[in-house]
């Protein structure tokens, strides 16, 4: 019997061996591998959640009117782009839509085989282009930490059923050039995915979308995951190109990919505050410039502020021993690089989403205060 897809280990899985020296520290071990929000949401989102009695019904895949206008109404505020209503669709957390997307065009144009996605990157990128029997090909990273688009092979455009970009980059915290992105697909016939989960964390300059650039020929992916600590409720959206959008809103129908009622109506609430993501900002900034220097200080590396995002990714030389050394020595676990890509295996990136108390512990524990 030919062997068929076998699931590779899931990579924070991986770090298990890490874990008893990390738990043998008083105060037992600092998770910082996985970028999962720690700070409680507003309380008028809980409320939400709990009394809006939209569990009683099938709720609608494409999203409710309230949630896509509330999705709407904050791409205008923060970006200043008006996109409308029906070019917007719920996802059951942008991860399910990051997976599964690649499956869904190659469905609709099946001659196109090919997903391009950033060297170094979110795994699922890659994943998604496996899970559809389509071709993972990484696009190389310029000097600037960017996409190299003149990189990509002319062949590879030919067969490419769709362009990932992500900014701020998860791991890097790179901002890139989404207009160019834009019109590189635009002039090659590809559909450009662009990823800004982390937009609201932009450091340096405003925060900015591909959707700035025009909606044709791409589509913008957003989550309240991480805007507002709401990861365990699984809601984003997608936003942009009217044929693409509504594709996917027809045939995510049939799939049954449903964001359930009760998380629509807290989403909804979630989307028209500002107030408490300008709260988590300033924790996010005060835990990498804390954590920041404390390990450059204790490492020796350049460990610099990224420009967006609440990562801190850094050249290690070895990801893998400086993780190791960073369990045993002060009870943290981070990710070693290659878990996003060949290209990172040298460097180590730290998710600062544990509590404020928790990050001073692990930087006093490498005796740098």
């Amino acid at each position: 019997m030919t062997a068929g897809f076998v699931p590779p280990p899931y990579p924070y899985d991986r770090l298990d061996k890490f874990k008893p020296f990390a738990d043998a520290l008083p105060g037992g071990a600092v998770d910082l591998s996985i970028g999962t929000p720690c700070d409680a949401p507003p309380d008028a989102v809980i409320a939400a959640l709990s009394s809006s009695k939209a569990e009683r019904g099938y709720p609608p895949s494409i999203g409710t009117g309230p949630l896509r206008a509330a999705a709407q109404a904050w791409m205008l505020r923060r970006f200043g782009v008006d996109i409308p209503v029906s070019q917007i669709g719920a996802c059951v957390g942008t991860k399910e839509f990051v997976a599964t997307t690649a499956q869904l065009l190659h469905l609709r144009t099946p001659d196109r085989d090919t997903v391009l996605y950033p060297a170094v990157a979110y795994p699922t990128y890659e994943m998604s282009a496996t899970l559809a029997g389509c071709r993972p090909v990484p696009v190389a990273i310029n000097a600037a930490g960017g996409l190299d688009l003149d990189s990509i092979d002319p062949a590879d455009v030919g067969r490419a059923l769709m362009l990932w970009i992500n900014s701020p980059s998860n791991p890097t915290g790179v901002l890139d050039d989404l207009p160019a992105a834009a019109a590189w697909g635009r002039a090659n016939g590809v559909p450009v995915f662009s990823d800004e989960c982390y937009a609201e964390f932009t450091w340096v300059g405003e925060p900015r979308t591909i959707l700035e650039a025009g909606t044709e020929g791409v589509v913008a992916v957003h989550s309240l995951s991480k805007r507002s600590n709401l990861a365990g409720l699984r809601v984003g959206f997608y936003a942009g190109d009217a044929e693409l959008v509504t594709y996917l809103q027809e045939v995510r129908k049939h799939v049954g990919m449903l964001v359930p009622g009760p998380v629509q109506a807290a989403a909804t609430v979630a989307l028209a505050d500002d107030g408490h993501v300008v709260v988590q900002r300033d924790r996010y900034r005060r835990r990498l410039e804390m954590l920041s220097k404390g390990l450059s200080r204790w490492s020796g590396f350049d460990v610099e502020m990224p420009d967006g995002g609440f990562y801190l990714w850094f050249d290690a030389q070895d990801g893998w021993a400086f993780a190791e050394q960073l369990a045993k020595h002060a009870g943290a676990l981070v990710s070693p690089g290659d878990f996003y890509g060949e290209g990172g295996s040298n460097n180590v990136r730290v998710a600062v989403v544990q509590p404020s108390d928790r990050i001073q512990l692990v930087v006093q524990r490498l005796g740098v205060n």
